[in-house]
């Protein structure tokens, strides 16, 4: 069975609907999308081709071939603030500024790391996803700092497996509400999309096995400055772990930030910036590392804090 070809038994609850309606719920699909797959020859019941008007049976198999979704366009755009921290044949690691994402995904609209490099003439590797082409790690859209992107396809493979492996050094400052207790420590659970499929992930049972590390630098009235280190790379993770501990990063509104704390800090984004990056280079294997520093509105918000604590 290829990757678009799905097989399903027809459900009880299904039992007498249309094919194209009953293809449409089990798929998620239109109507209209559904009908469209049936005419182009793609849904077989029984083993032959229906039509959309029949009539389904409880029990009856299903074999719905579905075409790929269409791979997001990359626009080679620059990227204003985007500045180049280190940069030779095999890598070139950028601070990424807020409001970009790493690579064009279904739905994303903005900059990205990847056209902003293509648009300034920078060459990436060609391995992996069209659309991803290069990238080895990302960051949030709205997460700042270090980011490394394969120019070469050894750098590409070599770093692929680097971040598997657990061997590249990723450390992170994030400002989150409240207090630690205790001031350091590690949060070893395992995270999946959230249940209410709004987008969010969450801690569940069933999730990827995920493990951060934090440690308090400096603490205030009502937020403490954390270094944090990751085992694991999941998406969000350091969100979702911090917000578990119920210390969510401050400005972080899709988990349970407090937005009048926010608005006196001026944050409209999570406080979360990726301040070092090392790892073993692709070429001869000796160890380099990047730095990224606090940009303006992070900041602001620490200066806030100092201010009145």
């Amino acid at each position: 069975m290829s990757a678009g070809e799905r097989f399903v038994i027809v459900p009880e609850g299904l039992d007498g609907e249309r094919l194209d309606a009953a293809l449409a719920r089990l798929f998620g699909l239109s109507r209209s999308r559904a009908a469209e797959l049936i005419g182009e020859g793609n849904v077989l019941v029984d083993g032959q081709p229906g039509a959309k008007s029949d009539r389904v049976l409880a029990g009856s198999p299903l074999a719905v071939t579905l075409p790929p979704p269409p791979a997001p366009v990359i626009d080679e755009l620059p990227v204003p603030g985007m500045e180049i921290l280190g940069e030779d044949d095999d890598i070139v690691v950028v601070d990424k500024p807020r409001g970009v994402a790493a690579h064009p995904t279904p739905g994303w609209t903005g900059p990205t790391v990847l056209g902003g490099l293509l648009a300034a003439g920078h060459a990436v590797a060609t391995s992996g996803a069209a659309e991803r082409q290069g990238i080895v790690h990302r960051l949030d859209a709205n997460t700042t700092g270090v980011m490394v992107v394969a120019k070469s396809e050894r750098a590409y493979s070599a770093l692929k497996q680097a971040f598997r492996d657990r061997t590249v050094g990723k450390a992170y400052h994030a400002l989150v509400q409240g207090h630690p207790d205790p001031l350091r420590g590690t949060v070893d659970a395992p995270i999946g999309r959230h249940p209410s499929g709004d987008g969010r992930f969450a801690v569940v049972a069933d999730g990827r096995p995920s493990v951060t590390h934090y440690d308090t630098l400096e603490a205030f009235r009502a937020a403490s400055l954390v270094e944090v280190k990751l085992e694991t790379g999941r998406t969000h993770q350091i969100r979702v772990h911090m917000a578990a501990l119920r210390h969510p990063c401050c400005g972080d509104f899709l988990y349970g930030a407090d937005p009048v704390l926010a608005k006196k800090l001026g944050l409209t984004r999570q406080w979360l910036h990726a301040v070092r990056l090392s790892f073993a280079h692709p070429a001869g294997g000796r160890e380099v590392s990047f730095e990224s520093k606090y940009p303006d509105d992070l900041a602001r918000a620490l200066d806030t804090l100092r201010a009145e604590s």
